[in-house]
């Protein structure tokens, strides 16, 4: 492998995190994810070894607090050995969850471990297999760091390959804090090849190339919100002198939070219902790896079972014998909530037959598929309203109290409103993007 480099990087651990709201109905389950992140570090060590990387970059957040327990600690240590005698290169920072001022049982680190400290950026010059590497970076001293440290990075003098390495908020993502906020512009003029960042928990690439600038995303997904589902991993990184060849998503995860959406359109009643969401999760589970599954599901569409979901806690029992007919597998799955999303079917002709509000309604919406220019002055009022949303929201509250002594139910109204205002929006080719 001469002139050429691998390295692997990694990001946002959280060794040994807490899963809520698990351990009272399923300890077994409970049980299962406080080993996750564990068994991700150790699958983090087993790739990095197997795919002969030279070496490994950690871009924060090892463990999930600055008073890490020693299991974690102990379990990190552990991976740190086996790569040293590897003869794997690994290089640390440190981020908000894991600052340097938090306590620490490890006194000494294997050979071939570098931990960045958080005075000022450092560099680490090496010669791999003939080619010269620089690998750069800084820790958090405490948890709230505010400062752009990506402005303390410099290229190496000389030729090689330059990795940066940093636990960033960068382009001021919105929903992760905003630690060390920095701008795309920021990373791009430092003279990186490749930055290996940490602290957005989802994989992504914000530049592919000159440089190349990502997020591994975490190791283990920690809970059923949107940046911690799907397939969680580290990165393989191909180098040529200072070109990045390839870069390649690797999945180490243990456990993997997945949604799962199911029609109720053809199903025809709640027993059927079950077993349709049931096989949906199993072959979930088989699209995933067969690993263990934590699935939160959405029932959506229409179908005559959505008023038997109505009924006061029939989706609780549902997701409650969801649970007992899943029990018993290995590796397990687990189905977190179920979300009620499906509506009753619309009898659109009977509807326009009426002489109410969902016939008057109706009828409007046929009225805007029938005039393009209508339909046009529509959508342009009704982009005017929404930047009101106070007096929206008094205009409803006033509508569904005029309409509750109709002959056309607030819950029917609902259905034949949005079923207008699909027709219009299908009409003018206006997409859902909420």
């Amino acid at each position: 492998m001469s002139g050429s480099l691998r390295f692997v990087h990694a990001a946002d651990l959280h060794l040994d995190t807490p899963f809520q709201g698990v351990s009272a109905v399923a300890p077994d389950v409970a049980g299962a994810l406080s080993e996750a992140s564990l068994q991700a570090w150790d699958a983090v060590v087993d790739l990095t070894i197997a795919r002969e990387a030279a070496l490994l970059v950690i871009a924060g957040d090892i463990y999930d607090g600055a008073e890490r327990g020693v299991r974690a600690q102990v379990r990190f240590l552990e991976g740190l050995r086996r790569l040293s005698t590897a003869g794997v290169r690994t290089f640390i920072v440190h981020g908000n969850h894991d600052p340097l001022d938090g306590w620490s049982a490890i006194r000494e680190f294997p050979p071939g471990v570098t931990v960045f400290g958080s005075r000022a950026v450092e560099t680490v010059s090496m010669t791999v297999d003939g080619q010269p590497v620089h690998v750069h970076g800084v820790s958090y001293r405490t948890r709230e760091v505010r400062d752009n440290l990506a402005l303390g990075f410099r290229r190496a003098p000389g030729v090689g390959l330059n990795i940066g390495v940093l636990h960033t908020n960068a382009t001021g993502q919105a929903d992760h804090a905003p630690y060390c906020p920095c701008s795309l512009a920021d990373l791009e003029v430092a003279g990186m090849d490749y930055w290996a960042l940490g602290h957005i928990h989802k994989q992504q690439f914000l530049r592919q190339g000159g440089p190349w600038v990502a997020y591994s995303g975490d190791t283990q997904g920690r809970s059923p919100k949107p940046s911690e589902m799907g397939p969680k991993g580290v990165l393989v990184v191909e180098a040529t002198g200072s070109t990045v060849d390839s870069v390649t998503f690797a999945p180490v995860d243990v456990v993997r939070f997945v949604p799962c959406a199911v029609d109720v359109g053809d199903v025809a009643d709640v027993s059927a219902l079950h077993e349709a969401v049931r096989e949906a999760v199993l072959g979930l589970q088989a699209e995933h790896g067969d690993r263990a599954l934590l699935v939160r599901v959405t029932l959506e569409g229409r179908g005559p079972v959505a008023a038997d979901l109505r009924r006061e806690g029939a989706v609780a029992e549902l997701r409650d014998a969801l649970r007992d007919s899943l029990a018993g597998r290995s590796p397990f799955v687990w189905i977190e909530s179920v979300k009620n999303a499906a509506r009753r079917p619309v009898d659109l002709d009977a509807v326009r037959g009426g002489q109410d509000f969902g016939a008057a309604l109706l009828g409007r919406g046929d009225a805007l598929v029938a005039d393009e220019g209508a339909a046009a002055h529509f959508v342009g009022r009704a982009a005017e309203l929404l930047e009101r949303p106070g007096q929206v929201a008094a205009a409803l509250r006033d509508l569904a109290a005029g309409d509750a002594d109709g002959s056309l139910g607030q819950a029917d109204a609902r259905d034949v409103l949005a079923e207008a205002l699909e027709i219009a929006m299908d009409k003018l080719d206006i997409g859902d993007e909420s």
